[in-house]
């Protein structure tokens, strides 16, 4: 039986949807998992501002010094990626240009995440900064914490461009999404809600410090509108590559 180019296309995307569908499934585990940490003990530390307050966190628990400098963000980010390259396969005849350009900002902010991320330098430099036989070395190791920190401690100028690019192109996505009608206007708005909410937290962390209350009370609604947005943007996805 003939098969048209199109048709060919439309199967050869099925994958990437039940991908994508899988990857905002992780995505929300992921959110629920943060959640979770953040009430543990060491989960929201208190008092930490210098490299050698960060080192002498990494020695007494290592698992929450990476994930208090974005361990799980690594995770998302990637997640996040799949997802948005799903949802511009089921919106490229819709609305490519702008699902393009949507995905292409998600991109540029996960490339600028991946690449300023330092939970494990600055895990390896906790690691010497014990080992230093002198107080040289560790005045070294200090100052190179410090560098460290300057780029890649989360919700800090340092990390701004990589957290505002990546809800940028969310934010592009679920406007896509809103327009283009192959899903449900529920996803579109969570989408909108979550991110934006995301990114005026990310403005507020980043360059208001003493706006830290202000800032989680936006930050909390944000992160649970954009769960829910996962949710729902698997349960399409995974309906769409079932009609493909």
């Amino acid at each position: 039986m003939y098969t048209s180019n199109e048709e060919t296309m439309d199967s050869r995307w099925r994958s990437l949807y039940r991908l994508g569908g899988a990857a905002a499934l992780l995505a929300l585990l992921v959110g629920v998992v943060e959640i979770i940490l953040t009430f543990l003990p060491g989960g929201n530390p208190t008092g930490i501002v210098t490299a050698v307050d960060w080192y002498g966190f990494f020695q007494s628990t290592w698992f929450f010094g990476l994930r208090n400098l974005g361990l799980l963000n690594i995770f998302l980010t990637a997640l996040g990626v799949l997802i948005l390259l799903a949802l511009y396969g089921a919106h490229r005849k819709v609305n490519q240009p702008h699902a393009a350009l949507a995905l292409l900002v998600s991109l540029m902010g996960a490339a600028v995440f991946f690449a300023t991320n330092r939970a494990f330098p600055m895990l390896d430099l906790s690691r010497q900064y014990a080992g230093a036989a002198t107080e040289g070395q560790r005045l070294q190791l200090a100052a190179a914490g410090e560098a460290l920190l300057a780029v890649g401690q989360s919700h800090t100028p340092g990390t701004f461009l990589a957290f505002a690019l990546s809800e940028i192109g969310s934010i592009g996505m679920a406007l896509v999404m809103l327009r283009g009608k192959v899903f449900g206007p529920a996803a579109a708005y969570f989408g909108l809600i979550g991110f934006g909410l995301l990114l005026v937290y990310e403005v507020c962390a980043s360059f208001i410090p003493e706006s830290s209350a202000v800032a989680m009370v936006i930050a909390i609604p944000g992160g649970l509108a954009s769960m829910v947005w996962y949710l729902l943007v698997a349960r399409h996805l995974f309906q769409i590559e079932r009609a493909a």
